[in-house]
């Protein structure tokens, strides 16, 4: 067994709680509220209620938790790249530790709904089959598992390059990447297809250096190549983490007019994973838990860590009935005060999450399960 990391483990613990205020946040720019039709999670148009929403979806969403899913990345990256394995065995190894609890996900999340109404046999049998092609209705967070399968399928590709890459060489590569993560913004307000793209050709020039791949390469950069001292590593991860976030919370603030429905691809114009703001901030934030100098994390750290992947998947099917209770379809006047309401749900889906994942990793077999 490999020796593990303490800070990676920190870091796997706050990025999945992360991913829940994200997931609670939602709850509250939903034109219509109908966590049941919904799962919790924003549809095509988007609307906030009152200036109070607003401000504190940008702030738990934007500023605090928008660097979830890259910071997965990159730690899944820091750890395996480069492999020495050969293509054959690394994606046995990777695959067979993901794939099963993922493919009993989709079927869950596919049929479950059925036992309190929050889906019709017709659509249940719809989302079954197109399970070999996407995700169900019920089940819109899995999607991070489909990029997280592409990384895992290139990593042995560009492993040899990186085994031989200069420090400059994978600046390079950075920087190339980095650029691209203007394209969502340029798709938005210059023109929808860029470099070549049209519709007999989806594939632009710059599409082999851009996606999760920079992340990749940004994770091998760090952990072989980057030197810097702690202390430059704190003063350097805060600021870029700082200026990240606060872009990232005001663009959210800029478009969200209360009481004005927009659609939500527009009002999270900056919040996709591969844009400018979100890498710096992810860089920050990765920087400062590389601070974290333990020599061997807490027992309940690494436990958790060890459970996050398990309490993704099945944390929609807690996260929804946990916020209908709390908002009772009122985003606009919940139980709580907006400003604590997201993270009290966030925080009570993270306790049943690792809960329950704790109880079934005590079965035969939980791997196939919940992965741990």
């Amino acid at each position: 067994m490999k020796e593990r990391i303490p800070f990676l483990d920190y870091l796997r613990v706050t990025a999945c709680l992360m991913v829940m205020l994200v997931h609670a946040s939602e709850n509250f720019y939903g034109v219509i509220y109908d966590a049941d039709a919904t799962g919790g999670l924003a549809g095509n148009l988007s609307m906030l209620v009152n200036e109070q929403n607003r401000f504190w979806v940008s702030f738990w969403d934007g500023a605090v938790s928008r660097t979830a899913v890259p910071l997965f990345m990159i730690t899944s990256a820091f750890l395996l790249v480069p492999t020495t394995m050969t293509m054959t065995q690394f994606y046995r190894r990777r695959f067979m530790r993901i794939l099963p609890p993922f493919v009993l996900f989709l079927v869950l999340y596919s049929v479950l709904p059925l036992l309190w109404g929050g889906t019709t046999t017709g659509q249940a049998l719809h989302d079954l089959c197109l399970l070999p092609f996407n995700f169900p209705m019920q089940a819109g967070h899995l999607w991070f598992m489909y990029p997280l399968i592409s990384l895992y399928l290139i990593i042995p590709v560009v492993s040899p390059w990186l085994q031989q890459a200069s420090a400059r060489d994978e600046r390079l590569f950075i920087g190339l990447f980095a650029f691209t993560t203007l394209t969502p913004w340029l798709r938005r307000f210059v023109a929808p297809e860029l470099w070549g793209e049209c519709f007999w050709n989806g594939f632009s020039a710059f599409w082999y250096v851009s996606g999760y791949l920079g992340y990749l390469v940004l994770a091998h950069y760090i952990r072989v190549h980057l030197d810097w001292s702690r202390r430059r590593r704190l003063r350097v991860g805060l600021a870029c983490f700082v200026v990240g976030a606060l872009f990232t919370a005001w663009s959210f603030w800029l478009k969200g007019t209360p009481g004005q429905p927009i659609e939500t691809p527009m009002i999270e114009w900056s919040w996709e994973f591969c844009t400018p703001n979100v890498l710096l901030a992810t860089f920050g934030m990765f920087l400062l838990f590389t601070c974290i100098e333990q020599k061997e994390a807490p027992r309940w750290v690494t436990s958790l860590s060890k459970m996050t992947f398990g309490m993704y998947l099945m944390h929609m099917f807690f996260l929804s009935p946990i916020a209908a209770f709390f908002i009772q379809g009122r985003p606009d006047e919940p139980l709580l005060p907006v400003w604590l309401c997201i993270p009290v749900i966030a925080v009570l889906t993270y306790l049943v999450c690792a809960l329950t994942t704790k109880l079934l990793s005590l079965l035969p077999g939980s791997k196939w399960i919940v992965g741990c």
